[in-house]
């Protein structure tokens, strides 16, 4: 079993959900390990709670997904989410989002894998660097 920490924004939750679904319909084994969106620490908790909360998660995963999104440039969580995937020795795979023109230079220049928004190009990078 892939223990996957899939980096995300709530405000663009669609992009999140549709990889969700697309690694789902490849049958992969895995368990995410990402912050779900009902866990109060997103509303309610500080900045400092917030990283001990990614820390915590990446520390015990197998890989870290990005999605290379331009919006990726512009998150504040996305520099720590690289230096805490970084911190421990995990490698990141760069999803470019089916259709974008733009991309975010800074994940894919963090990225140990570049991959486009299809399933079987996803589920090999984690097979790949997550093993």
């Amino acid at each position: 079993m892939y223990r996957l920490f899939i980096s995300h924004s709530w405000s663009y939750s669609d992009a999140y959900d549709r990889l969700v679904q697309l690694l789902d319909s490849q049958h992969l084994d895995y368990y995410n390990h990402s912050i779900p969106r009902n866990d109060p620490v997103h509303t309610n908790g500080t900045d400092k709670q917030l990283t001990d909360a990614i820390d915590a998660k990446v520390k015990g995963v197998s890989c870290v997904l990005i999605l290379a999104g331009v919006y990726s440039s512009y998150s504040k969580w996305i520099d720590k989410e690289i230096l805490i995937a970084k911190k421990y020795a995990k490698p990141i795979i760069a999803i470019e989002p089916w259709g974008a023109e733009r991309t975010s230079k800074k994940v894919k220049d963090n990225a140990d894998r570049i991959v486009k928004w299809q399933g079987s190009s996803i589920v090999q990078a984690i097979k790949d660097l997550c093993d």
